[in-house]
């Protein structure tokens, strides 16, 4: 178990950890996973319509719940990805304007490009 910051795992290479979690978020952000999300809550819900044992409603309620920490887990790595790549580019734009400041304009120029992702566009 690591407690470093996403971003500081594992270095320069994604981890199968963050590859999953980034693919789990993006289907879990579709309108596929809201239908599936939709249809548990119906089945849950009909369930007592339909008069079905308490066994399948704690069984539907266990999955509701194992869905919810999923989310939770994925929603908290997605916000500290989110928050350290907005820190390095603010990183970068007030290490650009020090630098500016000081008469060189092109020494902070290269981390500015690569912080907001302008050398991925070229």
């Amino acid at each position: 178990m690591s407690t470093k910051h996403p971003i500081e795992r594992g270095g320069e290479r994604r981890s199968v950890f963050a590859s999953v979690a980034e693919a789990g978020s993006n289907f879990t952000s579709s309108p596929a996973f809201f239908a599936v999300c939709l249809a548990l809550v119906a089945t849950w819900g009909g369930g007592y319509a339909l008069g079905f044992s308490d066994t399948f409603h704690h069984v539907a309620g266990d999955a509701m719940a194992a869905v919810s920490l999923i989310l939770l887990a994925l929603l908290k790595n997605s916000e500290l990805r989110a928050e350290r790549a907005i820190q390095e580019k603010l990183d970068a734009i007030a290490a650009a304007l020090l630098e500016q400041r000081r008469g060189d304009s092109e020494a902070a120029q290269g981390d500015l490009e690569r912080a907001i992702g302008m050398h991925e566009e070229t």
